[in-house]
């Protein structure tokens, strides 16, 4: 990935506490990947901002280099990668994952 592209994205990581790199936007996401991965963050009454990556094709591939995860969604708390779709679930069900952005954002 060029090094402007490679900035860009982390900046707009940085840019808050917790972004979702997805289809789409938290109130109208684009797949059912990204819709659940917001499905998640509001019912644990977490704020995120999203960034679309269809909006965008150098951020779309750049993520997925960035990261080193091959797929959409991409979720970042406080710079750190999470994970996507599969993971949040996972993490949800378990009860890590409100354990770990509470800890984050405190």
């Amino acid at each position: 990935m060029d090094p402007s592209t490679r900035q860009r994205i982390e900046s707009l990581v940085a840019s808050s506490p917790v972004v979702v790199f997805m289809k789409g936007n938290k109130l109208m996401p684009q797949c059912g990947f990204s819709n659940n991965v917001c499905q998640i963050l509001n019912a644990l009454a977490v704020p995120f901002e999203t960034f679309d990556v269809l909006s965008d094709p150098e951020v779309r591939q750049g993520i997925k280099e960035f990261s080193d995860w091959p797929t959409i969604p991409q979720v970042y708390v406080q710079g750190q990668f999470m994970g996507g779709s599969d993971i949040l679930i996972e993490m949800y069900n378990s009860g890590e994952l409100l354990e770990k952005i509470t800890i984050a954002l405190a």
